[in-house]
C-alpha cells in the first residue's frame, strides 16, 4: 500500500463530462486545456505567421483514440472548453470535417488546428503510462514549448515533471491509505463512515457540509438525468458498428412484467444500459469512477431511489461508501482500463456499488468491506478489448453485468456472517494491481486482441 494518505476529493472521483471515455476524452480535454493555459503564460511573440501546434498520441490513446473521440477532445480543450461545461452536441461535431480548422487563442493571435496536427504513433514507446500525449508549440521548426501528459484513468491527468500523486497541503483529521486504517479510525473515534469522509472532504476542499451535500445531490442528479435520457432514446449509436440502443426496449419490457420476479433485474439492466448508452453517444455522464463504467452506479442509484425510495441523506451515505472504495482502488492499484483492463473500470464500479448498497442497508463497515471485496474478486483479470475502439461492445452490456454482480455481492455479504470472509479488501486490491501488471498489453484498451478481433465484421 502507498504510504501517503489519500487526498482525493469525492468530486474528483465523480466528475461530470462528455463520454465515451474518461481516460481518452475527459483526461485529454483537461490536458490540452492545461497546455492552452501554459502557452499563454509565455511572452507574446512579435508575429504569429509561422506558429503551429503538434499533438502526438502514444499507446492506448493512439490505438483507440479515434473511436474514443480523443482527437476532438484535445481540440475542444485547446479552444478553452472544459468537460463539465461543454456542449455535447457541438462537441460531437468537432473534426467531423477533417479539413475544418479550429481556433486556438495565443495571446492576441489565433493558431489554427485540424486533423493534420495530429500524429498517431503506433508500436512501442518509452513512457511511464499507457495513455500518453505530447503537445508542442512550434515556430516553424523551432520548439517553443513542449509538455508530456499522462491520462491515468477516471479523467485524472498529470504532466511530466510533476509528481503523479501531488497532494494537498490540507491536514486531514482522519488520514488513511487502507481499509484497515479506515476501520481503525471508525472504531477508535466511534464515528460513522459518513462522518469520517465528510470531515476529510471539508478539510481537503475548505467547503462546508451544506455545500458538499448539495454538490453530491447535484452529481446524483446528473447521473439520473443520463438514465432518464437513455430510457427514451432508441437511436443508433455513433460509429461504424451501427449499434442500436437497447435500454428503452428493456425498460418497456420491465414495465410490462412488473408483477413478475424478473422485472426487478430487467429494470436494473435498463437503467445501467441507459446511462452507458448515453456515454457511448458522447453525451454528458458522470465518471463513476470512469466514463466506461458510468452505467453501474447511476443504474444502482436510480434503482434505490425509485424502487427502494431511499431518502437523499441515505443516498449520500451510499455515495460516501462508494467513494471510500474508489479512493482505495485508485490509490493502491488503478481505475484505468489501459493499466488494469476492465477490472479497473467495471470491477471498481461494481465494488463501489456493492459497498453503496450494503452500507445503505446495514451501516455495517465489515459487511460493506466484504461486499466490495466480492465485487472486485469476481472481476479479476477482466480484459478491456472494445470492438473498433468504441465504448460499445462489450462495454455497454458489461455495465449492466457489473451492476448485477454488485447486487449479488451485496446479498452475499449481508446474508451471512461477514467476519467469515477470508479475503480482505486491501488484499484483493493488491491482487488486482498485480494482475493488471501481469496482463498482456493487448488486452488493455488497445483493440488488438480478444473481442476486438472476433467480430471485425462489425
Amino acid at each position: 500500500m502507498s504510504s501517503q494518505a489519500i487526498t482525493t476529493s469525492i468530486f474528483d472521483l465523480f466528475k461530470v463530462g462528455p463520454g465515451p471515455s474518461s481516460s481518452h476524452t475527459i483526461g485529454p480535454m483537461k490536458a490540452s486545456f492545461d497546455f492552452l493555459k501554459e502557452i499563454n503564460l509565455l511572452s507574446a511573440p512579435a508575429t504569429s505567421q509561422n506558429l503551429s501546434i503538434e499533438i502526438h498520441l502514444y499507446g492506448s490513446l493512439s490505438a483507440t483514440g479515434k473511436g474514443h473521440g480523443t482527437d476532438r477532445a484535445i481540440v475542444a480543450g485547446l479552444m478553452g472548453w472544459k468537460p463539465d461545461t461543454c456542449d455535447p452536441i457541438k462537441f460531437l461535431k468537432i473534426l467531423k470535417n477533417t479539413a475544418e480548422k479550429y481556433p486556438v487563442k495565443f495571446h492576441e493571435y489565433i493558431i489554427e488546428v485540424n486533423a493534420d496536427n495530429f500524429f498517431f504513433h503506433k508500436g512501442k514507446y518509452d513512457s511511464p503510462h499507457a495513455n500518453t500525449m505530447v503537445l508542442k508549440l512550434k515556430d516553424e521548426e523551432q520548439l517553443i514549448l513542449e509538455h508530456e501528459y499522462y491520462s491515468i484513468g477516471g479523467g485524472f491527468i498529470y504532466r511530466k515533471g510533476e509528481k503523479q500523486n501531488t497532494k494537498s497541503t490540507a491536514i486531514l483529521p482522519f488520514p488513511y491509505t487502507s481499509m484497515k486504517e479506515l476501520k481503525a479510525h471508525l472504531s477508535r473515534e466511534k464515528i460513522t463512515l459518513t462522518e469520517l469522509m465528510l470531515a476529510n472532504e471539508m478539510a481537503l476542499t475548505g467547503t462546508s457540509k451544506k455545500e458538499i451535500e448539495y454538490k453530491i445531490d447535484t452529481i446524483l442528479d446528473f447521473m439520473h438525468k443520463a438514465v432518464k435520457r437513455g430510457l427514451k432514446d432508441n437511436r443508433v449509436l455513433p460509429g461504424t458498428i451501427k449499434l442500436r440502443r437497447k435500454a428503452p426496449l428493456l425498460y418497456q419490457r420491465a414495465k410490462n412484467l412488473a408483477i413478475t420476479s424478473d422485472s426487478f433485474l430487467i429494470f436494473l439492466n435498463a437503467y445501467c444500459l441507459a446511462a452507458s448508452e448515453e456515454n457511448a453517444a458522447g453525451n454528458i455522464v458522470v465518471t463513476a469512477p470512469t466514463s466506461g463504467a458510468s452505467g453501474v452506479i447511476p443504474g444502482i442509484t436510480y434503482l434505490i431511489k425509485n424502487h427502494f425510495h431511499y431518502a437523499p441523506s441515505l443516498m449520500r451515505d451510499g455515495m460516501w461508501a462508494a467513494a471510500a472504495v474508489g479512493f482505495l482502488v485508485k490509490h493502491n492499484a488503478s481505475i484505468s482500463g489501459a493499466e488494469m483492463g476492465c477490472m479497473g473500470e467495471i470491477g471498481s464500479a461494481s465494488a463501489m456499488a456493492a459497498a453503496m448498497l450494503t452500507y445503505c442497508a446495514t451501516k455495517d463497515i465489515n459487511a460493506m468491506e466484504s461486499a466490495a471485496e466480492i465485487g472486485i474478486e469476481h472481476h479479476l483479470g477482466m480484459t478491456c478489448d472494445p470492438i473498433g475502439g468504441y465504448v460499445q461492445i462489450p462495454c455497454i452490456e458489461r455495465n449492466a453485468m457489473g451492476a448485477v454482480k454488485s447486487y449479488n455481492a451485496f446479498l452475499l455479504a449481508t446474508s451471512g456472517d461477514s467476519s467469515l470472509q477470508k479475503i480482505s479488501l486491501d488484499s484483493v486490491i493488491k491482487v488486482m494491481k498485480a494482475t493488471g501488471k501481469d496482463m498482456s498489453k493487448k488486452y488493455k484498451e488497445t483493440s488488438e486482441a480478444g473481442l476486438a478481433l472476433s467480430a471485425t465484421e462489425c
